[in-house]
């Protein structure tokens, strides 16, 4: 299913990839919004689920994403790339992007993810039910067992952050901390591979230009 996935990704331009991004994202608030409706009795009910003067923003939700960020380092240290092979949507979805441009594409994920997970599935029915629901959107990966175990972990922390602080501030922090830093890599690694192909195309042209005076 990873390579059926990664032929399709193949065949999408760049702009697709990221139109398709904001369009999921956009359909995830948009779900939220009409479900929230039915599920809270007052708009106070939701906007009390946030609390932006809370320290653990930053404790729990930068330490969290560390944390997270942490143990993937390990894993990818101790487990074969191919465990791991998301089928190259995250390349094709950050390596030509601008940095602010990141920012706001993983700022965006995080909200609309944990608005959805988080403030409506996991208020309303709990943290097993929301993790379900997650693993069930993300089946595509049953084929990378690590890969499966790996994400959905993350959403279960992701969960347990939010049942210990009741602030939706906390998972969106930890959930942007890590995408960013995630995406980040992604962008500089394949730049540094334009970089060092440009300089060795140089060194070509520099070295015929040599044997031709």
């Amino acid at each position: 299913m990873i390579e059926q996935h990664r032929r399709i990704i193949e065949k999408l331009t760049d702009r697709q990839v990221v139109e398709q991004l904001y369009f999921t994202q956009l359909l995830m608030l948009v779900i939220s919004f009409l479900l929230g409706i039915f599920m809270f009795d007052h708009w106070t009910d939701f906007t009390s689920l946030w609390e932006i003067q809370d320290a653990r923003i930053l404790t729990y939700g930068i330490g969290g994403a560390a944390v997270v960020i942490i143990v993937d380092a390990i894993v990818m240290k101790v487990f074969p790339a191919h465990m791991y092979d998301d089928g190259g949507l995250n390349e094709k979805m950050f390596k030509n992007r601008s940095i602010p441009h990141i920012v706001w594409l993983t700022l965006l994920i995080a909200f609309s993810e944990e608005i959805l997970f988080r403030g409506i599935v996991q208020q309303q029915f709990g943290l097993e039910i929301a993790s379900i629901v997650f693993a069930l959107l993300h089946f595509r990966y049953l084929s990378k067992i690590l890969l499966f175990i790996l994400v959905v972990s993350i959403s279960i922390f992701l969960g347990l952050l939010y049942e210990w602080t009741g602030n939706l501030f906390v998972p969106v922090m930890t959930h942007f901390v890590i995408d960013l830093v995630f995406a980040c890599q992604i962008r500089l690694k394949y730049r540094g591979r334009d970089e060092h192909g440009r300089n060795v195309e140089n060194e070509e042209k520099e070295g015929a230009a040599d044997k031709h005076p």
